[in-house]
């Protein structure tokens, strides 16, 4: 069968109406350019794994990995592949730029917008506590076998007497017809050789919107506690790729199905369950966080046209996004102070007071744990964490400037992710009261559209400063300058005084008064 084969195969499984130049997709000069070279040299030349999935799934693909196999076994100071990465750079001339990895016997070729690695087949075998394999030459079909789920393990000869021929030794293309994730070999070597498959598995599946085959998700459970072998940061690679997804809450699930959540992330693996006590329960706040993760990972609606705002994400943006990655990030852990904070109260039931101040002391140790940036990243998940619960509270009572004034302090440049996270987190099944408090929420935004027109409020700095207090007062550092700072800043936000320098020191010494402080010299 030919790659153009089993694209039309593809296409007529899906039923589609459309037609699809689906020759155009493998039939490019560049893949040409390359067999062409290896047929000078007398090698074989296949384009293998993601790639070749991505063509026949229609998935935009630029990075391209080539298996070269020299049928000769002539023996040479460099393996196949980095010869013919080499060979190919002088070909395309000016612009193609190559890197050798020798130890990994690995060449990457950068040509124009497009990444070629090249390596020579290869076989692999694995020691119990490593996930790095000893490495022998090999044949195509040994190189195929390594490979980790049949939807990777398809190749396509470039060779000019075979072009575009498809090599699928496992039924890759029927698990891709089927939306299947499984592995070639038995799924526990495969998982238990190395562990990241198990993580790489379940991102595909998020990715791909695929289940995951039976015997291969049974693999997983079995096998969960082998990833702690893994670096945290190749896991985090693999967990920021799930959490990218248009629908992550599906990665996370699978991850809580095979046991891997408690390992990676305990926090939010504690959310999962729900208790009940005089037939009262509260929800389920690991399925509740899922829902948040998806609601923030949806694009921004727009406004019905000639209807109401059913949404107030239709608003107009009051801050940009620092990163959307990040914001999910804050979805993901918004509750993660919940399990900490749970009490049960005999008249108000179940109560989870603080749990947002908890959740955000929380967040430090985790990204140190996992590995995750600890720089502004990590304080701005900490700030929308330990926010989140603010624009709730104000949405549901009288929403005052005042009120409205410190939201948009404390949260800066940042209020528009956290009113974005708000809005997520409205995920009640009662219509009548999530539109209530998605209105609420617009008459928030509104608010704080005009206080920044008018106060400027979101580059908002406290007219006195620490020095100047001490300096006033002949202080050295101590408790009651933060309680001047604070009363000043209370002042101006509760209206009591102008937003200026004067009118702030004189209520400054007016209260300082209070306290029994004299300024130097008085």
């Amino acid at each position: 069968m030919t790659i153009q084969e089993a694209i039309q195969e593809y296409d007529n499984f899906r039923q589609r109406t459309r037609q699809t130049d689906s020759l155009s997709l493998i039939d490019t000069p560049l893949l040409h350019r390359i067999g062409e070279t290896a047929d000078a040299m007398g090698l074989e030349c296949y384009v293998v794994g993601g790639y070749v999935r991505d063509i026949i799934l229609e998935r935009p693909s630029k990075d391209i990995d080539c298996v070269v196999v020299d049928t000769r076994q002539e023996k040479h100071d460099e393996g196949p592949g980095i010869r013919l990465a080499k060979a190919l750079s002088k070909e395309l001339g000016r612009g193609a730029h190559v890197s050798i990895f020798r130890n990994f016997g690995t060449a990457q070729l950068k040509w124009r917008d497009q990444e070629i690695e090249f390596v020579g087949a290869r076989r692999e075998s694995y020691q119990r506590d490593s996930r790095k394999p000893i490495v022998e030459d090999g044949t195509l079909d040994d190189d195929l076998h390594r490979r980790d789920f049949t939807i990777n393990a398809l190749a396509v000869c470039l060779n000019k007497e075979r072009y575009g021929e498809l090599i699928d030794l496992f039924d890759g293309l029927l698990d891709l017809e089927d939306g299947i994730i499984a592995t070639p070999l038995d799924p526990d070597i495969t998982f238990s050789d190395d562990p990241l498959r198990m993580m790489r598995c379940i991102r595909f599946a998020t990715q791909l919107r695929f289940q995951i085959e039976e015997e291969t998700a049974e693999a997983l459970c079995r096998n969960a506690e082998r990833i702690k072998i893994i670096s945290q940061e190749r896991i985090i690679d693999e967990l920021n790729k799930i959490m990218m997804a248009p629908v992550p809450s599906i990665g996370f699930i699978e991850l809580s199905r095979s046991g891997l959540l408690p390992i990676i992330l305990p926090e939010v693996a504690a959310l999962e369950g729900v208790e009940s006590r005089n037939g009262r329960a509260h929800k389920d706040n690991f399925y509740h966080t899922l829902e948040v993760l998806d609601n923030i990972s949806r694009p921004p609606l727009a406004p019905p046209e000639g209807g109401e705002n059913e949404t107030v994400n239709s608003s107009p943006p009051l801050g940009g996004v620092r990163g959307d990655l990040w914001l999910r990030w804050a979805a993901l852990l918004h509750d993660i102070g919940k399990p900490r904070s749970k009490r049960w109260d005999n008249q108000a039931g179940w109560t989870f007071h603080n749990h947002n101040y908890i959740g955000q002391k929380m967040v430090a140790p985790l990204f140190r744990r996992m590995k995750l940036p600890m720089d502004e990243r990590m304080t701005y998940v900490e700030k929308l964490v330990g926010l989140h619960m603010r624009p709730i509270a104000i949405a549901d009572e009288e929403v005052t400037d005042s009120a409205v004034r410190r939201l948009l302090f404390e949260a800066g440049e940042d209020i528009d992710d956290l009113m974005r996270l708000c809005e997520a987190d409205i995920t009640s099944k009662n219509r009548e009261k999530k539109q209530r408090f998605l209105q609420n929420f617009q008459l928030v935004r509104e608010k704080l559209v005009d206080l920044q027109a008018r106060d400027n409020y979101r580059t908002w700095h406290n007219p006195i400063t620490g020095e100047e207090i001490m300096e006033t007062f002949g202080l050295q550092p101590c408790r009651e300058i933060g309680l001047l700072k604070q009363a000043v800043k209370d002042a101006i936000w509760d209206s009591l005084i102008p937003n200026d320098h004067d009118a702030a020191f004189l209520f400054m010494l007016g209260k300082a008064s209070e306290m029994g402080l004299k300024p130097v010299g008085k």
